[in-house]
């Protein structure tokens, strides 16, 4: 790139170069003829002072030889006198007045000098400077002229080539400091970026300019350093994901003897224990089925969905019953036969956000069509996240609109800080709140974007959150 750099500029100096040479090899050529006749007036002047002594006409006529040309001729108040030098002056090829002031004319003549062979002879009228009426007619060989225009035009090259290479070093330092260098560190660290992107190599220092190749450097720093954290995670998530499948034979083997035991317990004469063992059954089974998912997740594996018709306030139901741990949620019941789009829970003082209620308002027979088991994690991750967050309120609405089935969890948390909301759906990273794990709201996105629908985040702040969790509408 530099070398291009300094021959381009080379070629750009020269070429402006030539643009300045042909007007002045142009006016080198007229300049030089009025100087010829300018000196041919004075040899004139000079003649003509000196008296009829023979001897003295002789040196006349020998100062009028040094001009070099074959003839003069002068014109003044309309009397012409010729002074011929050769006694056989040459025939004439061409005749050159300088008292036409064409431009392209004269550049035209100076090119066809300069290619010529120098062996015409010219004929040139013109005005001696600082006179009007006096008219001089000279007659030369235009070779010493041609040879004048070339060493004129050796001169003009050699001087072209100096500039040439003073200013093209010049923008070649410039150019090397300013663009080629910080571009060479750039993709070096690209280089190598590529090469180990996981290597302990110097990130790109972020340059302090604000012209392009600033931007591009605080860019690619930037670049590197998320690519960096999300390869990092990527480990982690794998080692994860190769630790949860170590272990989890060994955790399932466990739970399945945990259950056996809680089949027994379902015998016992203690009714309380016969009431918790049912509970202590579910709760095992769907530990084996979080080690499951947990493991899927990880290795980005789609579980198979079991669908059917999910009443969604009767799974809002089972969502705080399985957050208070032992059923004792709270329940404001409909009268028996009547149907109403509201209901309350509260949670006890040692569940999750223990003190809070949770309301669902949806008609108590509307149904989506998912995986029970699923939305049930995807609805218990958006209430957990909501009850971490402070919320004493969580209000679950449910509708039909527009080809969809809408599931609204609003609440009266604090809310997500900006820099949290840009990265809510990463794993290990989200609402970065120290109680929480990092995989509840990618593992509910996931769920939803396995049946066909979506979460996102409607607004959030100090007064509260809003997800809304998107399903197809069930079809009739």
């Amino acid at each position: 790139m530099s070398a291009r750099l300094l021959w381009l500029t080379v070629f750009f100096v020269m070429v402006a170069e030539v643009l300045i040479w042909a007007p002045s090899i142009s006016n080198y050529r007229k300049t030089w003829l009025e100087e010829r006749i300018t000196r041919a007036y004075l040899a004139t002047i000079a003649y003509a002072a000196l008296p009829d002594d023979a001897p003295l006409r002789a040196l006349g006529l020998q100062l009028l030889a040094h001009t070099g040309l074959h003839g003069i001729g002068l014109t003044r108040g309309g009397q012409r006198s010729l002074m011929v030098v050769d006694d056989m002056p040459p025939k004439i090829d061409a005749a050159v007045d300088l008292r036409e002031g064409m431009f392209v004319k004269w550049l035209g003549e100076a090119f066809e000098a300069l290619w010529g062979d120098g062996k015409r002879v010219l004929r040139v009228l013109g005005h001696p400077e600082g006179t009007s009426d006096v008219l001089i007619e000279i007659v030369l060989d235009e070779g010493p002229l041609r040879a004048g225009m070339i060493a004129f035009s050796a001169r003009i090259l050699t001087l072209s080539i100096a500039i040439s290479l003073f200013a093209a070093g010049l923008v070649y330092l410039s150019l090397q400091w300013l663009m080629v260098l910080p571009m060479r560190r750039i993709t070096g660290s690209m280089v190598a970026f590529r090469a180990d992107p996981e290597g302990a190599i110097p990130p790109t220092e972020a340059m302090e300019r604000g012209d392009e190749i600033g931007i591009a450097s605080r860019a690619l720093a930037a670049m590197q350093a998320d690519l960096r954290a999300a390869l990092r995670q990527k480990t982690r998530l794998a080692t994860l994901g190769a630790a949860v499948a170590k272990v989890n034979h060994d955790l399932r083997n466990t739970l399945a003897t945990a259950m056996l035991a809680s089949d027994r317990l379902a015998d016992s004469d203690d009714p309380e224990v016969r009431k918790v063992a049912p509970r202590l059954y579910d709760a095992m089974q769907r530990a084996v089925s979080l080690c499951s998912r947990t493991l899927n997740f990880v290795s980005d594996v789609r579980p198979a969905l079991k669908l059917e018709a999910v009443p969604v306030r009767a799974l809002v139901e089972d969502v705080a019953a399985e957050l208070e741990g032992t059923g004792g949620a709270g329940r404001q019941d409909n009268r028996p036969g009547e149907k109403s789009a509201a209901g309350s829970f509260g949670l006890g003082a040692s569940a999750p956000g223990g003190g809070a209620r949770i309301v669902v308002e949806a008609e108590s027979d509307f149904a989506v069509v998912a995986d029970r088991e699923q939305l049930r994690r995807a609805l218990a991750n958006l209430i957990l996240n909501a009850l971490q967050a402070g919320a004493r309120h969580v209000r679950v609405a449910a509708g039909a609109a527009q080809g969809w089935a809408r599931i609204r969890i609003t609440d009266d948390g604090q809310g997500f800080n900006p820099g949290a909301k840009e990265r809510l759906f990463q794993p290990f990273v989200g609402s970065g709140r120290r109680e929480g794990t990092g995989l509840g709201l990618p593992i509910a996105r996931d769920i939803a974007r396995a049946h066909g629908g979506d979460l996102a985040l409607v607004s959030t702040g100090p007064g509260g959150t809003v997800f809304e969790l998107t399903l197809p509408a069930p079809e009739g």
